[in-house]
């Protein structure tokens, strides 16, 4: 592997990184436990934090290495037993490096059991130009379990007037209960100059992101709450799931669907889970 100068200093340039993470919840009395946590470079987590209470564990992951290059591959693996409740975000923006014709790979399996709920509310991520990048993030929930989670991506680095026009992307996203499937979305999207223009590609925007909550059915006066809480310039989309809701975002600002979708997000909070609002510290820095 070439050294290339958008490559930070830590970043490996003769192997690949396999980074593996894998935390186990339990509940204790009503308090949330990490009892189980193994790690596995680049990979790791902070200790964990109850801003909320002992009900409810947040962690952190770091990702000591800085960015992600071809042919790396991290695996992570999140189990929740029954009644814990747990938040897990990231402690910074992932980035995706140009490629030097290698797939870099993220799996995500993620086991929510009875009772329990996960909220995974990772950071932005930013795949450069020529990157060429496959995640896969598969929820397996227990009756009676909830699960929330979103996805923001930035295809290009748009600040420095960079465009995603080579490399390629591609999402897979499966929520399973009980051996049904509740919500399969694949997104596939080739780096070109067309892609990037089309109105059924990126419609000249760098950014999308989509925001899932599986666990209650949602009424009609929930997806509108939804929408009325968007105010910005991009696309939006709200929509009902079998079990839960579904939106969607397309546009030029990462404030702006992160602002739009913390919102839908304490919302479904108050709604759903009895709770308050109570954003990752680690977002503020």
């Amino acid at each position: 592997m070439n050294l290339q100068p958008d490559f930070p200093a830590t970043a490996k340039t003769l192997d690949s990184w396999h980074g593996k993470l894998n935390l186990v919840y339990a509940d204790r009395k009503n308090a949330t436990q990490l009892i189980y946590n193994h790690q596995q470079a680049p990979l790791k987590v902070q200790r964990p934090f109850y801003p909320e209470g002992e009900k409810v564990c947040h962690s952190v992951i770091l990702h000591t290495a800085g960015g992600v290059v071809g042919g790396d591959r991290l695996s992570l693996n999140f189990h929740l037993q029954p009644h814990a409740q747990a938040l897990i975000t990231t402690a910074a923006a992932s980035k995706i490096y140009r490629s030097n014709g290698q797939q870099a790979r993220q799996t995500i399996d993620i086991k929510v059991d009875a009772g329990a709920c996960l909220e995974w509310l990772p950071q932005e991520t930013i795949l450069f130009n020529s990157a060429i990048y496959r995640q896969h993030l598969r929820v397996e929930l227990a009756t009676e379990a909830s699960w929330l989670g979103w996805e923001i991506t930035r295809l290009g680095r748009s600040a420095r007037g960079e465009k995603f026009l080579q490399g390629e992307w591609r999402s897979h996203t499966e929520i399973w209960q009980q051996g049904v499937p509740l919500w399969i979305d694949r997104q596939y999207l080739p780096g070109s100059e067309e892609v990037f223009h089309s109105p059924h590609g990126l419609a000249g925007q760098p950014i999308v992101g989509s925001l899932v909550w599986v666990g209650n059915p949602v009424d009609s006066e929930i997806v509108a709450k939804a929408r009325n809480l968007w105010d910005g310039a991009g696309e939006v989309g709200v929509s009902r799931l079998q079990h839960g809701l579904l939106c969607r975002y397309r546009g030029a600002s990462s404030s702006e669907v992160r602002n739009w979708f913390t919102s839908v997000w304490q919302m479904l909070r108050v709604n759903f889970l009895s709770r308050g609002s109570c954003v990752p510290r680690v977002w503020q820095v």
